[in-house]
């Protein structure tokens, strides 16, 4: 298959990238989500549509808030949810990775929901499932390398679709480590693919990789001439773990120079939101007061965050394999 997470029929097998996820499906994931949203309010926060499937978290790379959600999620669908450290197992004793999620699928593994340090390594698993499994088992891309994060970037879209509904109108601002971050890259495509006039890339040149304009991307090396008008601003998390050498002077430099306080958010629209995928190294990407104030919505894209991975999980669990 040309896309491996969409079947002949044109169903959502599953998610891997936000690139090649068409207008109407990522409309539909969003949609999905907005039902599900209300199940937070429920004395029993619980539908039965998973009730019966088996979802394995597979995190080969620690993330307690990405797995946390994803669990949740299962959770409240009914699914029964196995988590699994597998850098602290299997694959420390020198087993491969498909041996890993072959092992697992004979377990009657419905769903994978992965996180990997490779870039690629999920769609290298769900075109193997393809081949062995008929597309019958999923997987969701939790993360993998500096590739994508999927459900981060259409989390942002909901968030920003709740808060702005029109994204035909909107000037977006991504902040930050641009180079190291899957999430803005998933943060990108959708907003292209969603037909966002304008969205820029704004940080130190060492920190923004060099394709970004053939991808539509203005450039900004100035944090005030990047926010002039926007609508929206992403923080992005300094990824200092994935860094090589020194890319910036210093946490404190790089605060001066980037870091979003109160006197750089007004150069915004005064109605413009602050939205940042987590964790926070407040005082380095933000300062608290911004990160609390009222034009924050950090807190809603966790909640909303829920709903989104309900909605993925719940169009995975309907499809019908790779043949549709």
């Amino acid at each position: 298959m040309h896309n491996p997470q969409i079947n002949s029929a044109g169903e959502l097998i599953h998610l891997l990238s936000v690139e090649g996820l068409p207008k109407a499906m990522i409309h539909r994931i969003l949609d999905t989500a907005e039902s599900f949203l209300s199940v937070t309010d429920r004395e029993v926060k619980q539908v039965p549509l998973l009730r019966g499937k088996s979802v394995f978290n597979v995190f080969f790379e620690n993330s307690t808030r990405t797995r946390t959600t994803f669990e949740i999620a299962a959770k409240r669908l009914s699914a029964d949810v196995v988590n699994l450290n597998i850098g602290a197992s299997s694959t420390s004793k020198g087993e491969s990775l498909l041996d890993t999620i072959d092992n697992l699928a004979a377990m009657s593994a419905d769903m994978f929901v992965v996180r990997h340090s490779e870039s690629g390594a999920a769609t290298f698993l769900a075109q193997h499932l393809n081949r062995t499994r008929d597309g019958a088992v999923h997987v969701i891309n939790a993360g993998d390398g500096r590739h994508s994060h999927p459900t981060q970037g259409l989390l942002d879209m909901y968030t920003i679709r709740h808060y702005k509904k029109d994204f035909t109108k909107l000037r977006v601002a991504i902040v930050g480590d641009i180079l190291h971050s899957r999430v803005a890259r998933s943060d990108i495509h959708a907003l292209t693919t969603l037909g966002c006039p304008e969205v820029r890339a704004v940080g130190p040149s060492t920190l923004l990789p060099s394709h970004l304009e053939g991808m539509g991307v203005k450039v900004f090396h100035d944090l005030r001439e990047g926010l002039a008008d926007v609508d929206v601003i992403m923080g992005l998390r300094l990824q200092k773990e994935r860094m090589k050498g020194a890319l910036i002077p210093s946490a404190q430099e790089y605060f001066k120079h980037y870091g979003l306080t109160e006197d750089k958010l007004k150069y915004a629209k005064p109605d413009a939101i602050v939205m940042h995928p987590g964790p926070m190294n407040r005082g380095v990407e933000i300062d608290s007061v911004v990160a609390d104030g009222p034009q924050s919505v950090i807190l809603s894209q966790v909640t909303f965050g829920i709903a989104v991975r309900m909605a993925v999980m719940s169009i995975l669990a309907s499809s019908k394999g790779v043949n549709g």
